[in-house]
């Protein structure tokens, strides 16, 4: 029979159960950053696992200086992109040093200027409401000094976060048996063999996603790069590895390259007549990133995504649409990863399950 002492302690628990919680999601989001920094060195030791194993079974080197020689190749990758971007900022250091935003706002109105005739020269009545918007008005570009002043500040905070999470990621390759035990000692004798078996084909699983989404943005890197060097844009580098990078967003990340593909072209040629070289030029690159685009969508991801994850091409499309209206761009980023584990975890929970049997038969 419930008595009013059992009631007590009834919400008693739940109140502690709630401050708790509470407690524990503040603290989280106090260390948010140092959540974040795990998280990157958790998916960079997830690739770094095959590497490690190569160099440790073909190349025959002890663990732990298979551990550094995969730590010296992230490093090697990571100057990379940044000797890339060299050029690029010391070009443009004394331009930025005295920038002139009332240059670059008369530039760009020049550019609107010029697309309004066009659309005029072809009896378009477009040109009223771009009038209208009062674009002179509000355009502002005063808040760029300040921008980069920011983005100073954003790079020394990235250098620091850079060497906690290569940091954390050499202990995580090189201690990851001792990580594997003391998860075992915590883990109940029912559920051992379950959860150990998730925890190895999760590892696997996503080891080769990471991987082939990085094989995946290195061909979409080289396309858009011969599509920009073909119609002699600036930058091609530069704009060619940005551009790549979106792509890690699904479906989305591609337009969002078109468009500062475009962009940049227009940019690039202002003082040009618009008819006879932006136009073209900003046409000519559009049409070769959506040919890029429609040989990655068709081809090298669909192959390199379901091969990674054991999955049907028809089945990752769906799950990033679903996560997208559920949780936007971040939920199409870890759609697959998360849907992958997910997938293993049935399996080995619930193997006898009809839908689980039909979605993890190839796992």
């Amino acid at each position: 029979m419930t008595t009013a002492k059992m009631i007590s302690i009834g919400i008693l628990r739940a109140v502690i159960t709630l401050v708790l919680l509470s407690v524990a999601l503040f603290l989280l989001y106090k260390i948010q950053s140092v959540v974040i920094y795990l998280i990157v060195s958790l998916i960079l030791t997830l690739i770094g696992n095959p590497i490690l194993d190569f160099f440790k079974r073909r190349l025959k080197f002890n663990h732990v200086f298979a551990t550094i020689a995969v730590l010296f190749i992230y490093i090697l990758i990571i100057s990379g992109f940044i000797m890339l971007a060299v050029p690029l900022i010391l070009s443009q250091g004394e331009y930025l040093s005295v920038l002139n935003t009332v240059s670059i706002e008369n530039k760009i109105l020049q550019l609107i200027d010029q697309i309004t005739v066009f659309l005029e020269s072809h009896h378009i009545d477009s040109a009223q409401v771009l009038q209208e918007a009062n674009i002179s008005s509000k355009l502002n570009l005063n808040f760029i000094p300040n921008f980069l002043n920011a983005l100073l500040g954003t790079i020394s905070s990235f250098g620091v976060g850079l060497g906690s999470v290569l940091f954390i990621t050499f202990f995580f390759l090189k201690d990851r048996r001792i990580f594997i035990l003391g998860a075992r000692k915590l883990i109940p004798n029912s559920y051992e063999d379950q959860i150990l078996n998730s925890l190895e084909k999760t590892n696997h699983l996503l080891s080769r996603y990471f991987i082939g989404l990085l094989f995946q943005l290195f061909i979409v890197f080289l396309l858009y790069l011969i599509v920009l060097f073909i119609f002699g844009i600036p930058n091609a580098l530069i704009i060619a590895f940005l551009c790549a990078v979106l792509n890690i967003i699904p479906y989305i990340g591609p337009l969002i390259a078109s468009f500062l593909a475009a962009l940049l072209s227009m940019l690039s040629n202002l003082g040009s007549d618009f008819q006879s070289e932006i136009l073209p030029t900003t046409i000519y690159v559009l049409i070769g990133f959506w040919i890029v685009q429609l040989i990655d969508n068709n081809l090298s991801q669909p192959i390199i995504f379901s091969k990674s994850v054991s999955s049907h091409p028809l089945e990752i499309f769906l799950v990033i649409i679903i996560a997208g209206f559920l949780s936007g761009i971040l939920g199409m980023i870890i759609a697959v990863p998360l849907y992958t584990i997910i997938k293993v975890i049935g399996k080995e929970f619930f193997p006898e399950n009809t839908i689980i049997k039909l979605l993890t038969k190839d796992i």
